[in-house]
């Protein structure tokens, strides 16, 4: 399979690349990025032979429909990191909630989030294939809170690779800010901005795009890469869990194999609601994808009104702080699919220079057949953990929370949850008591109302050094990455 560029080409970099190209350098022309040139098709036949068949055997499937150019060997060595997960013979729970609420848990891997899904197979991977070459990389990560401690836990200690990783001071949890500064990796460096994740993925995608960095880390003999979200090759293994979720729900009866289902997923960078758009387009039977968000609402204000409005839009540090973006990377590649690149390069750009961009009516009702969006403020969501916690025996952290609002009980519907109570145990207690407690007390007290487990990982964080103390104004990231290379 060959990856196209979002935004079209330069005339600089190839028109077309195979996917280990675009995992190792995902920096496509005009700052664009990779996507495929078409999407493989996952018929019913294809649903059907892979309704007995555990994840792994799913994901090996999936990827071979899609043709890219990873040894088979190496595919089964990566996705085989996912028996490191709880239960290595159902790495991803679908959890019966209430009539026609089925969540899926995406976070039973070894830094209890969503991110651990994509970041496991896929450091892997790329590690190999920069090995293979004989090559050296930086990894570049800026996160909201879990793509880090995914990324820095993926990476750690591997071949051929070091990692950079920028997170926004005072913008994380206190336990997703203890997995990055206490990761103890020595291929690892962990630098605190000052400045929001918006700032911290501006400065990745700047150095990714930057000529003068790139020629200094060629002169130190590396090269760069990204895992965030940008590089598709975290977006492929995020396609699917959206088809097991489907043949999950087909399994247990609650549909029949071909009858649709709509997802629900709290969105920040968009990559978990771009796999499943992408699952959809595929052929699994999705019907509605419903887009959460928390009071940073612009992609509500993007899927309802069709406009992408920054000009008088401030960060808010909200309860459910991964999803506390304003610049969602991914959107940009559902406008690609739908729009073209001509179109795509104008929208971005008008974003990038304007700060914000509309779409025609026309565009605006291609954008609705697949998407609804809602939002929800830091209040109802203590009230959705409070009142399903105590009320329906079930426990979720914040961001899972914001799904619930966009819930159609009269439709069968997957809510993803992309990360465990135990990352949010102060916002979780304080919407089940009322109470203000730092983690390690909030932490306890939430599991001794609710009897849920503390993960030994979360309780060990505590008691570890930090490692990393390293915070900046973000004019200083590139000087101390630099610092970390020499």
């Amino acid at each position: 399979m060959e990856f196209i560029e979002t935004r079209g080409n330069d005339g600089r970099h190839p028109k077309a690349v195979r996917f280990s190209e675009a995992i190792l350098h995902p920096s496509a022309s005009f700052g664009g990025l990779y996507v495929p040139k078409e999407l493989p098709r996952l018929g019913e036949e294809f649903l059907q032979e892979h309704l007995e068949s555990s994840y792994k055997e799913l994901a090996l499937g999936m990827l071979d429909r899609f043709g890219i150019d990873i040894e088979p060997s190496l595919l089964k060595e990566a996705v085989d990191l996912y028996d490191r997960f709880d239960d290595p013979n159902n790495p991803i729970p679908v959890v019966d909630v209430e009539p026609n609420l089925y969540v899926s848990e995406l976070w039973h891997g070894p830094t209890r989030a969503f991110k651990d899904m994509a970041l496991q197979p896929f450091g892997y991977i790329l590690s190999s294939l920069a090995k293979e070459r004989g090559e050296e990389y930086l990894i570049l990560a800026a996160t909201s809170g879990d793509t880090g401690p995914a990324t820095l836990e993926s990476f750690k200690n591997r071949p051929n690779v070091r990692v950079a990783c920028l997170y926004p001071d005072g913008g994380t949890s206190d336990v997703q800010r203890l997995q990055m500064v206490t990761e103890d990796g020595q291929n690892l460096k962990v630098i605190g901005i000052i400045g929001d994740f918006d700032d911290a993925q501006s400065a990745l995608k700047s150095l990714l795009a930057s000529p003068k960095f790139n020629e200094r880390l060629k002169e130190l003999g590396i090269e760069l890469s990204a895992a965030n979200s940008v590089n598709f090759g975290r977006i492929i293994f995020q396609i699917i869990y959206h088809i097991h979720s489907y043949l999950e729900l087909v399994r247990r009866g609650v549909v029949q194999m071909g009858e649709s289902i709509d997802i629900i997923v709290p969105s920040g960078n968009f990559g978990n609601a771009l796999g499943g758009y992408y699952a959809k387009k595929m052929g699994v039977p999705i019907g509605t994808i419903k887009i959460a968000s928390n009071e940073n609402n612009v992609l509500t204000e993007l899927i309802q009104k069709g406009r992408y409005d920054l000009r008088d839009k401030e960060l808010k540090k909200t309860t459910s702080p991964a999803m506390d973006i304003l610049k969602s990377s991914n959107v940009e590649r559902v406008l690609f699919d739908k729009f073209g690149a001509k179109r795509t390069k104008e929208l971005m750009e008008s974003l990038d220079q304007k700060g914000y961009y509309e779409l025609t009516p026309e565009e605006l009702k291609s954008l609705q057949a697949d998407f609804e969006a809602d939002f929800s403020t830091d209040e109802e969501v203590a009230e959705v953990i409070k009142e399903y916690a105590l009320h329906k025996g079930y426990l979720m952290d914040p961001h899972t929370a914001t799904t619930i609002k966009l819930f159609d009980s009269t439709r069968p519907t997957v809510a993803y949850s992309t990360a465990e109570w135990t990352k949010f145990a102060p916002t979780v207690l304080k919407a089940l008591t009322g109470e203000s407690k730092r983690d390690k007390e909030a932490l306890e007290e939430v599991a001794k109302i609710t009897g849920a487990p503390i993960p030994p990982s979360i309780k060990a964080l505590f008691d570890k050094p930090i490692i990393y103390d390293t915070v900046v104004p973000k004019e200083r990231i590139e000087e101390e990455i630099l610092k970390f290379l020499v």
